[in-house]
């Protein structure tokens, strides 16, 4: 069985319709990357994922780990192992980094029937996780994501992902505005938890992402649909040769 099964997905935005009958299966282990120019509905399937509210479905269904995913509460997703990285980190003023990762990760303990994690605990965890990815400890004491720079709110973002451990990963153009530190220290979060269990999608317009998260699968999406689903190699064709001729093909 896959982890995440999307069967025939239709969406619509204020009666536009964005997504025109999506269906992908990824399975544990697999890592797969979504490739597509702009206003092709990319960032609607992240967000109909993670459970943001503002879009109708009309068609179709998503399954994560055979529970109907579209059923459940966003927190739900979150608890149950469903991880989003947004494409612009939101700042949360007067709550700390360290407050905001305790609190997470406590309510995934929680609902796992574990006790929560002490002070002396976390701070220890953090601090290995920080030292592995090159984050500066003192990124956690600031307020979350005010006044961090992208690169910053991205490592943010990885250290989440990596304290959290989800079963599923989307990965919502995280590389973009990335100077090369900061895409090795993303790739490096997304490769370390790597393994049979859990998988990753990622959403990119670029093929370089790819040179340090090697994916699975490719898929291009293009009007609202997939057309074309390949190796690794198709994201080298795609960097070689654009999306124009997929155009045509949505």
């Amino acid at each position: 069985m896959a982890l995440i099964e999307i069967n025939n997905l239709h969406v619509s935005v204020q009666g536009k319709e964005i997504l025109k009958g999506i269906s992908l299966s990824i399975n544990a282990g697999e890592v797969h990357a979504i490739m597509g120019p702009n206003g092709t509905g990319k960032s609607t399937l992240s967000n109909i994922i993670a459970g943001r509210d503002g879009y109708q479905i009309t068609q179709g269904s998503v399954t994560f780990d055979g529970q109907d995913l579209l059923a459940m509460e966003p927190d739900a997703r979150a608890r149950a192992g469903v991880f989003l990285a947004f494409q612009y980190p939101v700042e949360i003023p007067g709550v700390s980094t360290s407050a905001f990762l305790k609190t997470a990760i406590n309510a995934k303990r929680r609902d796992q029937g574990k006790p929560e994690i002490d002070a002396m605990e976390f701070l220890k965890l953090v601090k290995a996780k920080n030292k592995a990815l090159g984050i500066p400890d003192d990124m956690i004491k600031r307020p979350l994501n005010v006044g961090f720079s992208g690169g910053e709110k991205k490592r943010a973002e990885v250290l989440q992902m990596t304290l959290l451990e989800p079963r599923f990963a989307v990965l919502d153009e995280t590389d973009s505005g990335l100077d090369i530190d900061a895409l090795k220290v993303v790739s490096d979060g997304v490769n370390a938890l790597r393994d049979p269990s859990r998988a990753f999608l990622v959403i990119t317009h670029y093929q370089r992402l790819l040179n340090y998260i090697v994916p699975d699968h490719v898929h291009v999406m293009a009007g609202g649909r997939i057309v074309k689903s390949g190796g690794k190699e198709l994201a080298h064709e795609l960097e070689a040769e654009g999306y124009a001729k997929y155009s045509t093909a949505a």
